[in-house]
């Protein structure tokens, strides 16, 4: 298993940017290919973006496309979402997931990843 925290949320006006971390432990991260989903109130949790483990791969959901961006540091055991143009569809709470075994999957679905971050508030409001 490997531990994801996330951090970097919290309260920015529209047409703001944050960046948000996911720290892993384990020295096995490296291996992992890693997604972002988010969920707001009362809503199902969906896909943002996906990066595969060696970095050369990521995709993201035409919501956001143009405006976030995913990225890894597998040297720092960390993966990125860079988050410009903020709007206040955005707020949501946001997770980082870790895929942990092979086999074939659909990254935009949340059952193809088997380990969660606790999930951190992204409110977008002026």
């Amino acid at each position: 298993q490997v531990q994801l925290v996330e951090s970097g949320g919290g309260l920015v006006q529209p047409g703001g940017s944050l960046r948000l971390s996911c720290a892993a432990s384990g020295s096995t991260f490296s291996r992992y290919p890693m997604g972002w989903f988010r969920q707001a109130p009362g809503k199902e949790r969906v896909f943002v973006s996906f990066i595969s483990w060696s970095g050369d791969s990521t995709d993201l959901a035409d919501s956001v496309k143009g405006r976030f961006t995913i990225s890894r540091d597998n040297a720092k055991n960390t993966v990125y979402l860079q988050m410009n143009s903020l709007k206040p569809e955005d707020t949501a709470v946001y997770y980082c997931a870790a895929r942990l075994y092979s086999g074939s999957y659909d990254f935009t679905l949340p059952k193809s990843f088997d380990s969660w971050g606790q999930g951190t508030q992204v409110t977008v409001s002026s």
